[in-house]
């Protein structure tokens, strides 16, 4: 055993010395909320990457079906925002599927118009 700057180490770890103003008595362990407990909001209720992906879809869509290039250029921003927030437990399905239709919106808006993109207030 020996002493370091108040603390006494044994081979099963750290035990207090008289010099410790830690309090063992009033350490709580941390338990996450019940998921039952619908009155407050937990942080995997977010629905921002839903709300995204509904976002990134529709502006897909805008872009393949109006051939606007910023909307496609959205839906890609939108994508990667969906994606980003995620859970882990989420369906990378859908994930997969809203990112190949807005980059299919964005490659057949420039396939159709090679043009370099106007911003739409021009």
């Amino acid at each position: 055993m020996f002493e370091i700057s108040g603390m006494s180490s044994t081979s099963n770890g750290l035990t207090s010395t008289a010099g410790d103003p830690r309090r063992a008595n009033k350490v709580v362990r941390y338990r996450p909320p019940a998921a039952s407990d619908s009155s407050s909001s937990s942080p995997s209720d977010d629905p921002v990457a839903d709300y995204m992906n509904l976002l990134g879809m529709v502006f897909s869509m805008c872009g393949l079906m109006m051939k606007l290039k910023w909307c496609a250029w959205v839906a890609v921003y939108c994508a990667f925002i969906s994606f980003a927030n995620s859970r882990a437990t989420e369906d990378s399905k859908q994930m997969l599927s809203s990112f190949m239709l807005s980059i299919s919106a964005v490659v057949m808006s420039y396939l159709q118009n090679p043009q370099p993109m106007t911003p739409p207030w021009k």
